[in-house]
């Protein structure tokens, strides 16, 4: 058996001995020992930082939600800044394709108007001219024209074939220029997106920057241990105090199989500390556990190391901060009826 496995024993044994005196009686009552404990809470770095300050030390009361230490945020802000400015940049490249796109969409409808009517008045001039020469041609061959006319007639008819051409393609670049503005949209939509995930990347830097300010639970709580100091390096996971929630205590108790059907979650229970004896504070048993647990080998005769006990919890219900972690007390149980009597001190 190792080491560990030996001292987690005999740490088990210790609090279960409290199951072993449970049929002892105080004035013939039943009762069961245990020890006051608290819910710890220990507040760790969730980055990697050089601490600049802890505001509280041990035994300081920590108001609810309050910044118990800072890390130092130098490298968290230049990558701020320069998300920052990558930003700026991309917005300044949509300002630009957004004004590119407004002027295609807005020119280009009125340019292929303009050149579908300067082809068709090109095709109009084309089709007269091929009539002149043609006429020009039968006259010739009558001779009641001359062969100067005739080629007067046929340059204007090869002039007004190249407008024709010359119109065709003016009109086919204007509506080319139709799929341009697509691709100037789709550039216009990717250095949207472009922003947005760089937006998203900041906004998760903002939320980076945020924990370097490690801050305490939402309920007022009181220092227990400070792990860290100012100039040391905290890395993600690294302890900086531990707290405890002055009202979240309980009394810890172990019972023994033969009383479990006596017991019941909800059950009023008095507890009396042996610092306080004879003043009794009422509470209620808020767990007992599902599993069993054998006491440790170590426990004096084998009748009680094949005993069996259950973990319990006891909530208090009053005068909570008055409980100190560690303090051993008993816990007495207490009828349904009798719950109002479970507050009692003795006279003196």
């Amino acid at each position: 058996m190792s080491r560990r496995t030996v001292l987690a024993a005999v740490a088990a044994g210790a609090l279960a001995l409290a199951a072993v005196w449970a049929l002892s009686a105080r004035n013939g009552e039943r009762h069961y020992t245990g020890f006051v404990e608290g819910e710890e809470r220990v507040l760790r770095s969730e980055v990697t930082g050089r601490v600049e300050d802890v505001a509280f030390g041990e035994g300081d009361a920590v108001p609810a939600g309050a910044v118990v230490a800072r890390l130092a945020t130098d490298d968290i802000a230049s990558r701020l800044a320069a998300k920052r400015q990558q930003i700026a940049v991309q917005e300044a490249e949509i300002r630009r394709q957004e004004e590119q796109v407004r002027v295609l969409e807005e020119t280009l409808p009125e340019a292929i108007a303009v050149r579908a009517a300067e082809l068709r008045q090109a095709e109009a001039g084309a089709t007269l001219a091929a009539r002149s020469f043609e006429r020009e041609q039968a006259l010739v061959a009558t001779g009641a024209s001359t062969a100067q006319l005739l080629d007067e007639a046929r340059m204007r008819h090869q002039q007004a074939t190249s407008a024709v051409a010359r119109a065709h393609n003016l009109l086919t670049e204007a509506r080319a220029r139709a799929g341009e503005a697509a691709v100037a949209r789709h550039q216009l939509d990717v250095l949207r997106e472009q922003r947005a995930l760089a937006q998203a990347e900041l906004a998760e830097l903002e939320v980076t920057r945020a924990k370097y300010a490690i801050t305490a639970p939402a309920v007022a709580t009181t220092v227990q241990t400070q792990l860290i100091w100012p100039g040391e390096l905290a890395q993600p996971g690294t302890a900086i105090l531990s707290v405890l929630d002055p009202a979240d205590k309980y009394v810890q108790i172990y019972v023994p199989v033969a009383d479990l059907d006596t017991l019941r979650v909800g059950q009023p229970v008095a507890i009396e500390l042996d610092s306080d004896p004879g003043r009794r504070v009422p509470g209620v048993i808020s767990f007992i556990a599902d599993e069993a647990t054998f006491t440790p080998e170590k426990i004096e005769t084998r009748s009680d190391r094949l005993g069996q006990v259950y973990r319990a919890k006891v909530r208090i219900l009053e005068d909570v901060a008055t409980f100190k972690p560690g303090t051993e007390g008993n816990v007495y149980p207490v009828a349904d009826g009798d719950a109002a009597h479970a507050r009692r001190e003795d006279p003196p």
